[in-house]
Parts: structure tokens; sequence; C-alpha cells
């Protein structure tokens, strides 16, 4: 990639994490993710082939070269991705594969980004009771893998790969809200938001039933934070309750969400928050459809904005139009 060729400001890391193949491919799939390469990183000799590397000899380690825009992606999202396709407690192997060429390991061109990939490890080695066996190190070498290692399971869609096919379902939807959907300060909200919008969702008010925007609005597309604009719900998952607010079987992602104890008004229930925004939105009950998991999100309209399907490529939101399928 020709980075002069760009506005954008772009960067790069390079991520080993066993047969490079799959690794690409997941990685190419995620949006703010410009370019990928594979080749090999960080060995002891010079311009070697695939089958150099094979011996194990060499030092060198599977690994994809990836430009990103960190407009739309960040660093520490990139790895907590990389991370979820990986055995980050493995050494010298991943999946089938075994040899110190299948070592796991980030490798950084810019040395600010040395602090940040060494946080992100010490967060990820809280979930696991034996050491992290990833290699953080400055990127000393990397030679191009040969063509038809490039790309190699978009030219053989059966070809071996050791990700589950579901992963890259996920990439493709992956998103990384911190980026994308920033918040706002409650004096822009005050200011931006209608008297209501910003009742309920900085102050935990709740709108009328049957008297709001979206409770009887059965139009397809998708509901997203009113004050980040973040996705939330989808129509396909929305249904009639009878409550007199927009009902919800589940959110699009349920990372999304905060829950929480709410004991106000005398009552026990689980409030729902958006996750990045921090705002309000109702709160979800075991009533639902048992047919779509039994959950029913009862959600204020004046937390939510609505995307028709056919706004939803223009405002960004195209991604995920196969939600209403």
């Amino acid at each position: 990639m020709d980075r002069n060729q760009s506005d954008k400001e772009i960067k790069e890391i390079y991520l080993a994490g066993g047969c490079f193949w799959g690794t690409e491919k997941y990685l190419s799939l995620v949006k703010g993710i410009e370019s990928t390469e594979v080749g090999y990183a960080n060995g002891r000799t010079e311009n070697p082939s695939y089958e150099d590397v094979c011996t194990g000899e060499t030092g060198h380690a599977e690994t994809v070269k990836l430009f990103y825009d960190p407009a739309v992606i960040s660093l520490e999202f990139i790895l907590k991705l990389f991370y979820d396709v990986i055995d980050p407690v493995a050494k010298n192997r991943q999946g089938n594969d075994i040899g110190s060429q299948y070592r796991t390991g980030i490798y950084y061109v810019d040395e600010k980004d040395q602090e940040r990939i060494l946080n992100s490890l010490q967060t990820l080695q809280k979930e696991y009771d034996k050491p992290i066996a990833i290699e953080v190190e400055p990127l000393r070498n990397y030679y191009a893998a040969e063509e038809w290692h490039q790309k190699y399971l978009d030219k053989n869609p059966q070809g071996y790969c050791h990700i589950p096919s579901r992963k890259f379902s996920q990439a493709k939807q992956a998103i990384d809200p911190s980026v994308l959907y920033q918040v706002k300060s409650k004096s822009v909200l005050k200011n931006t938001l209608t008297e209501m919008q910003y009742a309920v969702t900085q102050e935990n008010a709740t709108e009328p039933p049957f008297k709001n925007a979206f409770y009887d609005n059965f139009r397809k597309g998708i509901y997203v934070d009113v004050t980040t604009g973040e996705p939330l719900f989808v129509s396909t998952d929305k249904f009639e309750s009878g409550c007199g607010w927009p009902s919800f079987s589940k959110p699009i992602r349920s990372e999304s969400l905060h829950e929480g104890t709410d004991q106000s008004h005398g009552m026990e229930r689980i409030e729902v928050r958006s996750k990045t925004g921090n705002a309000h939105l109702g709160h979800v009950f075991t009533d639902g459809p048992k047919a779509s998991g039994g959950l029913r999100y009862c959600i204020n309209s004046a937390a939510l904005m609505f995307i028709g399907k056919e706004e939803m490529e223009e405002k960004n939101y195209g991604y995920l139009l196969p939600l209403l399928d």
C-alpha cells in the first residue's frame, strides 16, 4: 500500500498468530484495516523461502503485516480481535501447527506502540493462569511471502485454516466503538438533545408509554444510541409487547450494553445503559418471547435514533445491512 496516495493517517503493525493464511483472512475483514500481507518476520536469515522457514531453523515467524486507519480502529481493538483467534498461552504452536515459525508475536515499528501493547497484554494475562506466550519486539526484519501465499483463502476457499468459520463472520461485524462513536460532554448533549432525550439518557427518566416515537415503528432498519450513534438494536429483533415502549429480544452486540441493578421506585430491576455513551436506555425483563431467548429489552424511544434501511449505506451503517435479511 502506498501511504502517500492517501490523506489518511495510516499506521502499521505486524502480528504472528500461527498459520498466516487464516490470520490474514480474518484481519482483512475488519473495518478500519486498510490492507494485509503475509510474510516472515524477525528471523536470522535474509529473504527466506517458505521451505526454509518451515525447517524452523531460520527463526522467522509466519506474520501478517497490516496497515490500519486509527481514525476508524485503535491498536487496542485490533489486538483484542487478534487475541480472540489465538491461544495466547501456547508456545510455538497454534491449532495443529507446531514449530517456532508458528509462535505468536506482536512486532511494532512505532516505539510509542510498545507501552500500549504491554498494557493490552497485562489485561489479557488476568484471564489466564498460565503466562502469556506472545512475544513483543520491535520489527527487526520482514520479508513478504511468495505470491501463492498472498490472500490464500480468497484463492482457495476450502483451504486449510485453523480459525473457526464463525470468527470470520464476527470479524465482518467488528467495530471499534471507542473510535467511531465518540462520547459527548453533558453541556454539548444539553444543547443538542431534546428535553426528553436529555432527561432519559442523562437523568434516568422514563418517557410516557404509547406516547413516544418508536413504540409502534416496525420499519426495517437499526436503532442507535442517540448520544453517540452507536448501533444498539435491529428491527428484526423488535416485537410488539403491548407495554407501550419499543421492545427488543436482544441487542446487536451484547458488548455494546451495560446491565446493572436498579432499585429505584421501590422495585428491583435490571437497568440497561449504552456502554460507550453511558446513556440510560431502559430495562431488561425475562418475559420476552421464549422462541427468541425469553428476554424483553424495554427501551425508551428518547434514548434511540432510528436509521431506516434505505439510509444505512449513506450514514455508514451499510455493514449492518445483512442483519435485516
